[in-house]
Formats: C-alpha cells, sequence, structure tokens
C-alpha cells in the first residue's frame, strides 16, 4: 500500500538508518547519489522520504529504523501536516496494548479507511479507562501514524510507543524540567516504605515511574497529580499498561495550589518534586493547614512538598520524598526542619552520590518521613546513611579509616546494587530498634534528636557519617600499603606488556566502509538471538525467548559490566520476573549509554549460570556464522551505541537497531582477536587505576592519621 510522500530532517534520516548525524552529513558529501533536498532551507534542508529509503535500501539500510524511531518520524510529518496532537493517541496505546500479536499486525494491513475505522472503534472502547479523556476522532491523514503505533505496540510493547507520544507532547507543549526517575532509584524509595502499603501517593507523579515502583511491590490503588496534563495522561496509561489489576486514579493540576485528593490519607507518599521553585503559592497558602510544622519560607518549595506529603499520610504512614542537598541546611528552612526532628517526623535522611538522578552533578538526598501516631512511641534518633560510601575502603584495615566517596563526578558509574543494600540495610536495622542501632563507621550512623536541635540545624549526613581512625594499627596499615603497592607495581608491568603489543595496522588511503546490517535483522535470519529480562507484569513483548527463573544464582547488572566485576546483583531483585540464563560466549550490553567503563562485555566461565539483569541486552550469535568478539566490539562501537539510543537526559539502547558489519567468518575472527586484546588493554588499565587509587588512599589516610611517617622521618 503505497503512502503519501513526506519530507524529514537529516536528524530523522540518521535515526531512520541507526546511524549519527555526522555520517548522515558524510554520504551527503561523499555520494554523488545521495538524495538532493527537496525543500527547507541550505542551513535546514528537508529531503524526499521517499526517495531517502531507496537510497538507503541500495546500501544496506533497509530494516536500520526500529518501529518506536518510524513513529517518531510518523508523528513529526503528521504535525507538519496540520493533523492533531499525541495526545488524541493515547487512548489507542492503551488498547493496541490489549491486542495479541496477530490482531495488531491484521489492523496494519487494513486500507487506510478501514484502518482509521478500527482505530476510532479501539480507542473508544478504553475511553472511559483514562480520566477526563477527551473524545478522538481519527482522520483520513492519520492512516501513517495509526499503523506505526499499532506496528510499535506490536514489536515493541504499549510502553516504548507511549514513551514516544509523550516525547511528542512535551515538545508540541514547550515543556521543561520534566524527566524520569530513574527506575533503580524508583524502586529503592518505593521500598525505603516498611510493611505493605495498599494506598500509594505521588503528588508530582510525572511519567509515573515512582507509581509502578509501587505497583512492582504489590500496592493495588495508585493515586498520582502533576501540573503538567501530558504527564499526569502519561502517567495513567503507563500504570494501566504496567499494573492491570490496579485501581489508578491520576489528576492533573498542581498538588501544593489546587490538591485534587485533598481528603486522601495515604498508607505511603512517594514523590520526586520540582525544585528551587521559587513561585509555588506562598503568598495564598500563607494560612494552609498542611504547614503543622512551619510556613514554609519563598525558598524552601521542598519543605512545602514535606509538608504536603505528610498532611496526606495515615498516623504512622510513611512518606519518601527526592529533594536537592540544599534542603538539609539552607538558613531558611531551619525552623521547620527543627520541628521536623523535634516531632519525631523525620526519621532518616540518605545522601546519594552525584550522578543518580537529574541534576547529576548533585548529590540528591532522600527523605524518610513518618507521620507522627497519637500516643505513638517516642522518636529519639534519626538516622544519616551516605551511599556514596564506598565500604571496601574502610573495611581494608578495619573500616577505621575515612571512607573514599564514589560519584563525585557526572561520568562516575553509579552503583546501585551497592547504593540499595547500603541504604536498605542501614534503615531497616535502625527502624527495627533505633535505640540499639549501632551504625557503620562511614556508612550510617544514628544521632539524637537533642544533639540536631542546634543553631542551624544542619541535616546534612557527611556532617554525621565519618569514619575513625583513632585505632587503626600503624604495623598493620603498613602492611597492607606494602602489599598494595607491590600488585600496583605487577599491574602496572602487566599494563605495559600488554600495551605493547600491536594488533592492527594502518588502513589504505580511505578508512573502509561497511555493509551493516541491523541486529534485529540478524535475529530474523538466525544469526543470533537477542534476550532480554522481562519484568513481572509487563505488557511487551520480549525479542526473544527466555530461560530463567530468580532463584540462588547471582544476577549479572549493567553496573559490573561497567566495572568488569563479576555479577554481583541480587536475584531477590528480579521477584517474579523472568530472566534469561547467561551462558559461555554470550555478547552482553548496556541497556543504558552512560559514556563510562565499557558498554559491553564477553561471557567468560565467571558469568556462566549467572541470571540476566533488569538493565542489560544479551545477544547470542551462532558461533558458525558470528565471531562473538568482533560482535561485542561493533556492537559497543560509540557511534554504534549513540545511533541507537533515544532519550536526552538518559540514554536508552534499542537493541534491534545496534549494527554490525557483514564479513566472512574468518575475517570476524581477525577482528575479534584485536578487539579480544582491547579488552584485555581495557581490564589491565582499570585493575592498575583501581590499584593506584587505593595505594594512594591508604598513604593518604595513613600520613594525616598519624599512623605512617614520611620516609627517613624518625620522629615518635
Amino acid at each position: 500500500m503505497s503512502q503519501p510522500s513526506a519530507q524529514v530532517t537529516a536528524a530523522e534520516i540518521s535515526r531512520i538508518a541507526g546511524v549519527t548525524r555526522a555520517t548522515v552529513s558524510n554520504w551527503r558529501r561523499r555520494h554523488e547519489d545521495f538524495p538532493a533536498p527537496s525543500g527547507g532551507t541550505d542551513s535546514s534542508p528537508l529531503y524526499d522520504l521517499d526517495s531517502v529509503r531507496a537510497w538507503l535500501a541500495s546500501r544496506g539500510h533497509t530494516s536500520a529504523a526500529s518501529p518506536s524511531e518510524e513513529l517518531r518520524t510518523t508523528l513529526r510529518l503528521r504535525a507538519q501536516s496540520g493533523g492533531g496532537t499525541s495526545e488524541d493517541l493515547l487512548l489507542l496505546v492503551l488498547a493496541a496494548a490489549g491486542r495479541s500479536p496477530e490482531e495488531l499486525t491484521a489492523a496494519t494491513e487494513l486500507p487506510d479507511a478501514d484502518l482509521t475505522a478500527r482505530a476510532q472503534r479501539d480507542a473508544a472502547s478504553v475511553a472511559d479507562a483514562v480520566p477526563s479523556a477527551d473524545a478522538v476522532r481519527f482522520e483520513a491523514g492519520d492512516a501513517a501514524v495509526l499503523r506505526a503505533l499499532y506496528t510499535c505496540v506490536r514489536d515493541e510493547g504499549g510502553q516504548a510507543a507511549l514513551g514516544v507520544l509523550a516525547e511528542r507532547e512535551l515538545e508540541e507543549n514547550a515543556a521543561s524540567g520534566a524527566y524520569r526517575t530513574p527506575a533503580p532509584l524508583a524502586d529503592l524509595i518505593a521500598r525505603l516504605v516498611p510493611g505493605s502499603p495498599a494506598r500509594v501517593l505521588d503528588p508530582a507523579c510525572g511519567s509515573g515511574t515512582l507509581l509502578a515502583a509501587a505497583a512492582r511491590r504489590g500496592v493495588r490503588e495508585l493515586y498520582g497529580q502533576d501540573t503538567l496534563p501530558v504527564q499526569a495522561r502519561r502517567s495513567a496509561v503507563s500504570l494501566m499498561l504496567a499494573a492491570p489489576e490496579a485501581e489508578v486514579t491520576v489528576r492533573a493540576a498542581d498538588s501544593l495550589r489546587a490538591d485534587a485528593f485533598p481528603e486522601l490519607l495515604a498508607d505511603a507518599v512517594l514523590c520526586n518534586p520540582p525544585y528551587g521553585v521559587r513561585d509555588w503559592g506562598h503568598d495564598e497558602l500563607a494560612y494552609d493547614p498542611r504547614w503543622a510544622y512551619g510556613v514554609p519560607a519563598r525558598a524552601e518549595s521542598e519543605l512545602a512538598w514535606v509538608q504536603h506529603a505528610l498532611a496526606h499520610l495515615t498516623p504512622g504512614g510513611y512518606a519518601a520524598l527526592l529533594l536537592p542537598p540544599a534542603t538539609a541546611g539552607r538558613a531558611s528552612g531551619r525552623r521547620v526542619r527543627a520541628e521536623l526532628v523535634r516531632s519525631g517526623a523525620l526519621r532518616a535522611v540518605i545522601a546519594l552520590p552525584a550522578g543518580a538522578s537529574v541534576p547529576l552533578h548533585v548529590g540528591l538526598q532522600v527523605w524518610v518521613l513518618q507521620r507522627p501516631e497519637p500516643g505513638g512511641p517516642e522518636r529519639k534518633s534519626v538516622l544519616f546513611v551516605d551511599t556514596a560510601t564506598d565500604t571496601s575502603a574502610a573495611a581494608g584495615h578495619g573500616g577505621a579509616t575515612t571512607a573514599r566517596t564514589r560519584g563525585g563526578s557526572r561520568s562516575a558509574s553509579v552503583d546501585w546494587e551497592g547504593i540499595t543494600a547500603r541504604a536498605l540495610g542501614a534503615w531497616r536495622t535502625f527502624a527495627e530498634n533505633p535505640d540499639t542501632f549501632e551504625g557503620e563507621p562511614g556508612v550510617a550512623h544514628a544521632v539524637g534528636v537533642v544533639d540536631l536541635l542546634d543553631d542551624v540545624v544542619d541535616l546534612t549526613p557527611a556532617r554525621f557519617v565519618r569514619a575513625s581512625r583513632a585505632d587503626v594499627d600503624p604495623a598493620e596499615l603498613s602492611a597492607e600499603v606494602d602489599a598494595t603497592r607491590r600488585d600496583l607495581v605487577k599491574a602496572a608491568k602487566s599494563l605495559a606488556r600488554v600495551a605493547g603489543q600491536e594488533a592492527w595496522s594502518a588502513a589504505a588511503v580511505a578508512a573502509r566502509e561497511w555493509r551493516t546490517a541491523a541486529a534485529s535483522d540478524l535475529a530474523r535470519g538466525g544469526a543470533l538471538t537477542l534476550l532480554r529480562t522481562v519484568p513481572e507484569g509487563a505488557r511487551g513483548r520480549a525479542e526473544g525467548g527466555s530461560g530463567g527463573r530468580a532463584g540462588a544464582r547471582a544476577v549479572l547488572t549493567g553496573s559490573d559490566i561497567a566495572r568488569g566485576s563479576g555479577p554481583t546483583g541480587d536475584p531477590a531483585e528480579l521477584r517474579g520476573d523472568t530472566a534469561p540464563v547467561i551462558a559461555v560466549g554470550d555478547v552482553l550490553v548496556r541497556a543504558v549509554a552512560s559514556g563510562d567503563g565499557s558498554m559491553t562485555r564477553v561471557a567468560g566461565e565467571e558469568d556462566a549460570g549467572a541470571l540476566l539483569g533488569l538493565h542489560v541486552h544479551l545477544f547470542r550469535p551462532d558461533p558458525d556464522r558470528l565471531d562473538n568478539w568482533f560482535l561485542a566490539g561493533f556492537l559497543g562501537a560509540e557511534e554504534n551505541i549513540a545511533g541507537a539510543s533515544t532519550g536526552s537526559t538518559v540514554l536508552t539502547v534499542s537493541p534491534g537497531r545496534l549494527r554490525v558489519p557483514l564479513l566472512p567468518l574468518e575475517e570476524q575472527r581477525r577482528y575479534g582477536e584485536a578487539f579480544r586484546h582491547v579488552h584485555e588493554l581495557r581490564s589491565e588499565a582499570q585493575r592498575a587505576t583501581r590499584l593506584a587509587e587505593e595505594t594512594s588512599r591508604l598513604l593518604t589516610d595513613g600520613l594525616t592519621g598519624g599512623q605512617l611517617l614520611p620516609s627517613g622521618d624518625g620522629t615518635s
């Protein structure tokens, strides 16, 4: 069935072909047969879509665009031609997600008029499910985007299609400041609430990530509110897709100024509120009954959100909020902080490393609060946890030295397994019996309420979570320094040996060009199998089979790949998820592109039998057709990852869009050996770097702590 000709930008060509913008620019310069611009301007040319696709097909790029990229393109073309907004497609996503793949395929094959009528009926069938949804009417010109939407839901799932629609509508509404809470952080925040809450509220729900995390814990009543209508609508549909058995109620309005649930008392409140907002309603809300702990200053919108959360809790209910570090120490918030501490409402402050969530350069904090119960127990202390601490540093010599921080830079890898273990371990032990909590040097410490109520009431965890060096034995520390230094010398020699090996030579006059295939095409042809872990209750279909269940096995995570460590994930985190079992030779690719550490890994004996983590893609090549090291090398190439990634703050890799050169197996193996050498070089460099940092830290701590003396200094 022919589609009307349309015009696309160079950026859209790059997405269709699965390459970077620079590659498209290179094609335009080097290939005389590249389609000439058919519109636009000299600085922003437009190209005929049919001509571009024909040219790409002649060069082996016919299947590069994923269904979600096709949906993005058709949405823009629809808007360009004066069609409706993406909002009117939300209901259709919900309806399509409930159809079988066969039904969706049949819909895509209908003539345009029949397809439009079918979509109209599907959207109407779920109209009552989304509160305040306007009536939807599709026109004949919508056929292309409807066909793309059905295909995207069929191949990538309802959540993928929903994400594309939300991106488009945020652009249409010129909204800014909207971003997702990372899934591992959302899971941590949800797990900080003890027990099994039945009713959870998020008054700044955004796309619903925190409520989805609560649903994964079994919560069956989900309430959300967001000031952006697009976010509220997306949240409602997303939650209905992820938790169809839950009762979902989402409203669009400003929670502080126009609370949509004034009478609601929830068992728990989870929230990642907007930061640094001065126009939050300070003047008109001066006498609001929610300010039981003091009227927040104009600069303290975060403390207004804290009290809003407490006002919506049943007595004894818990709230967990993600807040900027300034909330803990700003002078304007001292009186409210003091009352939160004095009343026992504040139970814990947990510091996260920089990079855990937007803004990435700031180490955010999670505040855990509990609404006081009339006649309830007196709360004498507050827990402070620093999850940015690397406990291995302290453990090296009795846990008594100053702990090293992780994630201090924007590019640092976020060790979610370590963060979760430290935060939950300390919090659960403290919550069980605060009076006997002993803490952990450099990680967690409970501070008495009286000690916190000073002139500043600064609740920054770093002030209280410090390790003491007084009891470190000088002889033991000196011996550890010597041992670590010897290991460093060995690692440096090994690195020099590997770096000195030559495993490559210069190409000819020009760089070699590849004829490539998308991983999705290779999977359809049987050259490889794409596997992923399927979250419990997910509606989307995996890109391949799956063969494992969470049990006693360890889990290989994206952080393990970045750090080059063995599987460290907790199988309990997979809950009821369906997880493939890793085999030797599998190629593993991180699902989130962060620019730090390796993106790929070839599974070895130490990985065999581990379960695949939630944020890792598994490529299982046919050894008679693909060399695994060759595959890993090209899959992890920076340009390849960039071309297959979507998003702005968080780049998510679409595995099917990664491209692989089509080479004979023997030539693949030669490249594979070179990539294996590069892997060894990286591993040796990482080991030497770790040992150099550890040696430097031990020496610095020993010299500043008095356990070590400079060379030649015999002072006693």
